[in-house]
């Protein structure tokens, strides 16, 4: 464990994280990749439609946001752990300032438009997975791990708020081509920022080791694979309201502006949410809320059935929000449920996972939606994800670590097995 972490109080807060040099770099890297991901993603769209009149292309250059994150995050994952970190982030870094440079060449078909959307889409879970297991390196396993994710994640929350806004007034001034080269520079300074503002680590993992490639070794712990739920399968279910954001703003008659609120509030009571749990709270009571808030956060969804208003769908989609600041828990169990050798890849894992299950989640959301209605298709989704989530909860208990750290329910053998094989 690293110094960081051993000289942090329980009470430790965002500014302790912000104290350490490293995540600073690692921060200012986040911020700029996010402004330059939001960006590109209008932009291009934009430039699609521009090119094809066609609202399906557009609307396809979103998807192909989510749908590649399976294919990155399955075959890419070993190499977060196969090569140092630091070599890693760069590169994809510099790939996809590559792959956005190309798109700004005024011939650029569609085709190979919307293939180096899916190149950008398949190295993200690989940057994302990385990056995060760097976080252990720079912050060590304890709470100062915990805060720094929860900041990253705040931050893309903040960037959905406010981004595309800024995304469009943008494009009122430039062409999308030109949009996109802001992105290029993004890209590049990110580079730029990790390759100078972190330190070299060797690779987790060496070329010529025995464990198995992939996600296999993973899955195979059933803790891992528990959390690893526990992350997903409530972000397939929390996405429906934004997935139905459109349809239900027109049943309400609420126009532009209720449909831009719909929006926004879902990420506003998750940012309030994990500033109240990462600040106020300390590590332990983060960790004994975790599962009775993953219980409780799809809850409101239920509240659709009663046909409310906009204000009251504010509310309700408000409270979601804020209960899913149980991930803050859930990221200090899964760092430590993970071996050090196959952090890259576990956290390529997740990130690629929860991509993936949203776009799933937002597809069968329509589709649920198309037969049944956006009120019903909200509040199935959370009746079904109470459920899940409460079947989550008492699973990731049944699993609980012991005081060393492993599963109550291992045998003391495999326990011994474990230790030595960290």
């Amino acid at each position: 464990m690293s110094a960081p972490t051993r000289a942090a109080p329980a009470s430790a807060g965002y500014g302790r994280v912000l104290a350490v040099p490293e995540f600073r770099a690692v921060f200012a890297a986040h911020v700029l990749s996010m402004l330059g991901v939001i960006v590109s993603e209008i932009a291009l769209s934009v430039l699609v439609y521009d090119l094809t009149r066609s609202p399906l292309l557009s609307a396809l250059t979103f998807a192909l946001g989510f749908l590649p994150y399976a294919v990155g995050g399955t075959l890419l994952a070993p190499l977060a752990d196969r090569f140092p970190a630091r070599h890693v982030l760069v590169v994809c870094d510099l790939v996809c300032a590559g792959c956005v440079a190309l798109m700004t060449l005024p011939g650029t078909g569609i085709g190979l438009l919307l293939a180096l959307r899916c190149g950008l889409a398949v190295v993200a879970p690989v940057f994302a997975g990385t990056r995060m297991a760097t976080l252990a390196d720079v912050l060590g396993e304890g709470d100062l791990f915990v805060l720094g994710r929860s900041l990253l994640r705040i931050v893309a929350q903040s960037a959905l708020l406010v981004g595309y806004g800024l995304g469009g007034l943008l494009l009122t001034a430039v062409s999308p081509r030109h949009a996109l080269l802001i992105t290029v520079g993004t890209f590049l300074a990110s580079a730029a920022l990790l390759r100078h503002g972190t330190r070299h680590r060797p690779a987790r993992t060496r070329r010529d080791t025995d464990t198995p490639p992939g996600p296999r070794r993973l899955f195979a712990d059933r803790r891992v694979r528990v959390l690893l739920l526990a992350f997903w399968l409530p972000a397939a279910f929390s996405v429906v309201p934004e997935a139905l954001a459109a349809p239900y703003a027109d049943e309400l008659g609420s126009g532009s502006a209720g449909l831009g609120l719909l929006m926004c509030a879902l990420p506003v009571g998750t940012v309030a949410g994990e500033l109240f749990a990462g600040a106020g709270l300390g590590p332990k009571a983060r960790e004994r809320v975790a599962l009775p808030l993953l219980c409780l956060t799809l809850l409101p969804y239920l509240g659709y059935a009663l046909r409310p208003g906009l204000t009251a769908s504010l509310v309700l989609l408000l409270l979601s929000g804020a209960g899913s600041a149980y991930t803050l828990g859930l990221d200090q169990w899964f760092v430590r449920a993970v071996p050090p050798e196959l952090r890259g890849r576990a956290m390529t894992v997740l990130s690629a996972g929860l991509m993936t299950v949203q776009g799933v989640g937002m597809a069968l959301a329509g589709v649920v939606a198309q037969t049944t209605g956006v009120r019903t298709a909200v509040a199935g989704a959370g009746v079904a994800g109470v459920l899940c989530c409460c079947g989550l909860a008492a699973a990731a208990r049944a699993t609980k670590e012991g005081p060393g750290g492993g599963q109550e329910t291992e045998s003391r053998d495999r326990a011994a097995r474990n230790m030595t094989g960290r």
